[in-house]
């Protein structure tokens, strides 16, 4: 009867190669300066809001005293920009949690081993 390694046409003694592993390269985490860059963006979208706000008030204080469509049309204009204002902050807090979790830590559910069952076996007893 014949082996299994003259079945399939196997040396007998087949030599394995293995290859280096390139290590992996560590993401980035985010430092501080990207902390105060938020910081600042938040204070800045703030500051423009309240402004914007303040705005808003003449104009409409104009608009109701002069009854001008133009004075109406300019207090929409500015009722909007600061709306997008707004909008602009919601999304950089949204921005900052994504960035944070890309730098967060990742689980590893599928971890693939590459080589022989005994390097598997000399890795396991190792441990």
């Amino acid at each position: 009867m014949e082996t299994l390694d003259q079945i399939l046409g196997i040396a007998e003694n087949a030599v394995t190669t293995t290859q280096p592993t390139t290590p992996a390269i560590p993401r980035p985490q985010t430092t501080d300066e990207d902390e105060d860059d938020f910081k600042y963006s938040r204070e800045n979208l703030y500051h423009i809001i309240e402004r914007g706000q303040d705005a808003l008030e003449g104009v409409l204080k104009v608009a109701q005293e002069t009854d001008h469509p133009r004075a109406y049309e300019v207090a929409g204009q500015l009722l909007k920009t600061n709306a997008d204002n707004a909008e602009k902050l919601v999304n950089l807090q949204t921005t900052k949690k994504k960035v944070r979790e890309e730098s967060g830590p990742k689980n590893v559910t599928n971890a693939l081993f590459v080589g022989s069952t005994t390097e598997l076996q000399k890795l396991i007893k190792g441990k």
